[in-house]
């Protein structure tokens, strides 16, 4: 697979593929939402002043924008969402059981490519 764009050329489910993808976005999706929650509760815990509540605020603002820019349920567009999911540990390769394996492949590579270059950007030098 050339690049990510690739996952939008002529993607194929069967009625049991669109099964196993709702269940797997789904399962990703309450992962997710469970860690912000978790987490949003252990920051309401220690909130001592006024001020901590907008940390859990802009906590739960920045969180929520992230939700809803990743999590967008289109066939067109699943498996590069499937992809980010992966690479960020929402999503499990047990969760993709019932996909064809060339999908599971696919989505495989693309996460690990997505780890590498998340890596090398977090890790190069930054310029002034």
């Amino acid at each position: 697979m050339d690049s990510l764009e690739q996952f939008r050329d002529n993607v194929r489910w069967t009625a049991a593929e669109k099964k196993v993808a709702r269940r797997a976005f789904d399962q990703a999706l309450e992962r997710h939402l469970s860690a912000i929650t978790a987490e949003a509760k252990r920051m309401m815990a220690n909130v001592v002043d006024p001020s901590d509540l907008w940390e859990v605020e802009a906590y739960l603002t920045e969180s929520r924008k992230t939700v809803d820019r990743i999590y967008q349920f289109r066939y067109s567009d699943l498996l590069r969402v499937f992809s980010v999911l992966m690479r960020d540990d929402w999503l499990k390769e047990a969760d993709l059981v019932g996909l064809q394996p060339q999908k599971i492949a696919d989505i495989k590579r693309s996460a690990e490519a997505l780890r590498r270059m998340f890596r090398d950007t977090r890790d190069a030098p930054h310029r002034s």
